[in-house]
């Protein structure tokens, strides 16, 4: 069983910001997928086949509270899960594939990394970045998308159901060979 998880905020105010790139790209995979969620381990949720899919209600911040309430239930390790969300540090467009490291200041890793008790869990990072001169990142992150940018967001998501399915199918390895680069 594999769990794919992406990482946001729930509230409409939040749906089109940078900080929400996780729900954005999971939103595609979940169409493609043709998912339907509902609500469980504080978070929506769906369940097809052996794969578990998790958008956490908990806000950014406390994701790490609803990742380590499914992995409970399902007894799934830190192996058995891809953690989608936005990196402003990466230029946008970009995607990167890891195998572990520190919470590079991205306070829903930093959730789940105390909260899973390690930080080595597959994770795909999408480039948001860089962020303007003079903007703090928060600003940035919590800014929303241009209506040129969200477009491009939408179709990184369609080239995300490619990479999840290598990674499912192939592994991370595989997966970061053919799609660690930049997408649009």
């Amino acid at each position: 069983m594999k769990a794919l998880i992406g990482l946001g905020n729930p509230e409409v105010k939040y749906k089109t910001t940078r900080h929400n790139t996780g729900f954005l790209i999971m939103d595609e995979i979940m169409k493609a997928h043709k998912v339907e969620l509902s609500e469980k381990f504080n978070s929506f949720f769906a369940k097809k086949g052996d794969i578990l899919y998790l958008l956490p209600k908990t806000y950014m911040n406390l994701s790490g509270r609803a990742v380590v309430e499914l992995m409970n239930f399902y007894k799934l390790t830190n192996k058995d899960i891809l953690v989608i969300y936005d990196d402003a540090t990466i230029e946008f467009g970009v995607f990167r594939l890891k195998k572990n490291g520190s919470f590079g200041g991205h306070n829903g890793i930093k959730s789940i990394i105390n909260s899973i008790g390690t930080d080595v869990f597959d994770r795909l990072k999408v480039g948001v970045g860089p962020v303007p001169d003079k903007i703090p990142i928060d600003s940035f992150v919590l800014g929303n998308f241009s209506s040129e940018e969200l477009e491009l967001v939408i179709k990184m998501g369609a080239i995300a159901v490619e990479l999840v399915d290598c990674w499912i199918k192939e592994g991370l390895e595989k997966a970061q060979n053919k799609f660690n680069k930049k997408i649009i």
